[in-house]
């Protein structure tokens, strides 16, 4: 990821880019009858949801306060440095009255984020392999100095326990249907009104899904500003390839396999400094020079005519939502 970050940050500007038939934009992110078992090839360095647990069913009369958490992402390991790049990962807290008890609810890779955004080539593996699933993580206490020290921790809403209990159930269906982690945003230009290619799905994507349940359960927000973070790629209209079958299968593509292949490969993990600046002219050389980026979203392969300015990290302000109905219960 760091790799395209310092590419996209040299790029010069050139335009022209094949075209794909009319589809609807942004593609509708896909949702699965059950979460797949993941492989044990795919690792993570930091153990998922360690201290999870279930979310507790809430009594009727409860009131219970709704946090906004926000903090730089890797906060416990590099303090505020991806702060510093308004690089933040999003959390909602929870507090009953009737117990005191507080909870951390929130959603994010499974194996960590360069996992998500790009695939191991395995040897006797012609396609790219992808540890990309991501899920929802409950678990009882909020880290107070966590999300304040760098971040944010605040009261956005009051709710009631018959409320809580629906979103409960909203969470289960949502994390059991919406397993893939999408890292990139992708559109056509920096322009707010410009059109959305693809759109994420990560950890602010969940909250945001999360408070707009609540508004529709009827909770009613304070009027504070909410940003978030968004990692954009910016494109010509995409075209789409394929899926794994299709490209990597007996019948499938093989010159576009190998060009595949040879795409993802520069952003391996690197060992030596030597690795890094010889992967970095490639990927200066493909994304920026040759406007080529090859996206996996859904499942499957889409091709991106990059143009610039290529990438940008935005952190950008999101409303809260407005209630849809009369709260009850508060």
């Amino acid at each position: 990821l760091l790799l395209l970050l310092l590419a996209a940050a040299w790029g010069p500007c050139f335009s022209g880019a094949p075209r794909s038939p009319q589809r609807r934009w942004p593609v509708p992110y896909r949702r699965f009858d059950y979460r797949p078992k993941t492989d044990p090839y795919c690792q993570a360095r930091y153990t998922f949801c360690p201290t999870g647990s279930a979310i507790p069913v809430m009594k009727e009369e409860d009131v219970i306060e709704v946090y906004r958490l926000q903090a730089p992402v890797w906060e416990f390991k590099y303090g505020d440095l991806l702060g510093r790049l308004k690089i933040m990962h999003d959390a909602v807290g929870f507090k009953s009255s009737l117990t005191g008890k507080n909870y951390t609810m929130e959603w994010y890779e499974l194996f960590q984020l360069g996992n998500c955004t790009f695939p191991h080539l395995r040897p006797g593996m012609d396609a790219p392999f992808w540890c990309n699933q991501g899920a929802a993580c409950f678990f009882e206490g909020i880290d107070d100095a966590h999300w304040k020290e760098n971040g944010t921790l605040v009261l956005v809403t009051t709710i009631s326990g018959t409320m809580f209990n629906e979103m409960a159930k909203w969470v289960k269906y949502d994390n059991e249907t919406g397993i893939y982690y999408e890292t990139w945003t992708v559109q056509a230009s920096p322009d707010k009104q410009s059109i959305v290619w693809f759109d994420s799905y990560e950890c602010s994507k969940f909250i945001l899904r999360t408070y707009q349940k609540l508004a529709d359960l009827g909770a009613i927000f304070k009027k504070i500003q909410t940003n978030y973070t968004s990692i954009i790629l910016f494109s010509g209209e995409p075209v789409y390839l394929g899926n794994e079958t299709s490209i990597f299968g007996p019948l499938g593509n093989k010159t576009l396999a190998a060009a595949i292949r040879d795409f993802y490969y520069p952003f391996k993990p690197h060992q030596t400094v030597r690795e890094f600046f010889v992967d970095m002219l490639k990927i200066i050389d493909r994304v920026i020079l040759n406007h080529q980026f090859y996206l996996f979203y859904n499942l499957e392969y889409w091709f991106l005519p990059m143009k610039f300015p290529y990438l940008k990290i935005i952190y950008e302000e999101v409303p809260l939502p407005v209630a849809s109905k009369t709260s009850f219960g508060v």
